[in-house]
């Protein structure tokens, strides 16, 4: 009975739309309290506080949930129609994520997620909680028990099947249901991912220093960026794809399951100086309903500076100098270290 449900809810699974499932139980990640404790201590985790709170339910999701038996991890993939990296070299344009050009996963594969738990409880009863990277699950390690990939040199999930641009979400259930066969790591030799990153994040194969890392650099970290990772940022503005869209395994993936994860019109390679004549109401506006939103108008337009500054392009010196008065003391700051690199040509410039 248990192997024809876990097929029942891997059929149903897909024709919800998910790319991938697979089942794992609370207890898979044993490793997991070890390897977090550890990133913690070392103080990789930069401002996120909230990866140091609730540490024993985050690195152990039998805690999170003690009556769960079982977690079905689903993927989805959001493969991206173009390749990050061509945009890199479009120095007065901004560069967005991949996953963050459409709508926000949170809001969509939660959706799914609750239906696709709906149905179980209809199907098989019991009890299910859905979390979608926004609770103290460590999805990444859950998927690699589960079977779904394996956890890469650049920490991210990877797929046999699915390369790497997808999103991971969690039902945890009170049914017993039978675990699948962890997946084994196939990186082999390649450094690829870690030889491309722009900040040396990575401090050894599969550890992420994320104080480094351009990702947390332009989306969690408060105030300026340290001035010696500034001129790394180049023009990106939110997020960084780089270690994603150079893996081998990209070969494999396959085109976004989901509409709503398509690129907006006018969020592929932005005009950055279109971008930092934004006012708080012209930033909510364009990124409703987007993960952009999150970071708030002060942030991105501090993203958006940096950029301007590496650009090496005379025409956006006035956007720069536009906002070297602004109210927030960050955003004036990022304008007035744009301008400083746009009047000393020497300073600033492609590659920086």
């Amino acid at each position: 009975m248990s192997e024809t449900l876990k097929s029942d809810i891997r059929q149903m699974a897909q024709q919800m739309g998910f790319s991938a499932c697979a089942v794992t139980t609370p207890a898979a990640i044993p490793a997991a309290p070890a390897r977090l404790a550890d990133f913690v201590d070392q103080g990789h985790h930069g401002q996120m506080g909230w990866m140091a709170e609730r540490m024993e339910w985050r690195g152990n999701p039998a805690a999170l949930w003690p009556a769960a038996r079982s977690v079905i991890m689903l993927a989805e993939t959001y493969t991206p129609a173009h390749n990050p990296l061509d945009l890199l070299d479009l120095h007065d344009r901004g560069v967005i994520s991949a996953y963050a050009l459409g709508r926000d996963y949170h809001d969509v594969v939660k959706k799914r997620l609750k239906r696709l738990g709906r149905w179980l409880i209809d199907h098989a009863g019991g009890e299910i909680k859905v979390f979608v990277d926004t609770a103290p699950v460590m999805e990444k390690p859950l998927a690699a028990a589960a079977g779904l990939g394996w956890q890469g040199k650049h920490t991210n999930l990877l797929s046999r099947e699915l390369g790497n641009w997808f999103f991971l979400g969690a039902v945890f259930t009170t049914l017993v249901l039978p675990p699948d066969t962890p997946a084994r790591e196939n990186c082999g030799s390649c450094r690829a991912c870690l030889d491309i990153c722009p900040t040396n994040a990575f401090p050894a194969p599969f550890q992420l220093d994320a104080r480094r890392c351009i990702s947390y650099l332009t989306i969690e970290h408060h105030g300026p960026v340290p001035l010696e990772l500034r001129e790394k940022l180049g023009n990106r503005i939110y997020g960084c794809d780089d270690c994603l869209a150079v893996c081998p395994w990209n070969k494999f993936a396959q085109s976004a399951s989901e509409a709503k994860y398509a690129a907006r019109d006018g969020l592929v390679a932005p005009d950055l100086g279109t971008l930092a004549g934004l006012d708080d109401t012209g930033f909510r506006a364009m990124f409703s309903g987007s993960p952009v939103k999150r970071i708030g108008r002060n942030r991105f337009v501090r993203n958006v500076l940096y950029a301007i500054g590496n650009s090496a392009t005379p025409r956006l010196l006035p956007a720069a100098l536009a906002l070297c008065d602004d109210p927030d003391a960050t955003v004036a700051d990022a304008a007035r270290w744009a301008v400083g690199r746009l009047r000393t040509p020497s300073a600033a410039g492609p590659g920086a």
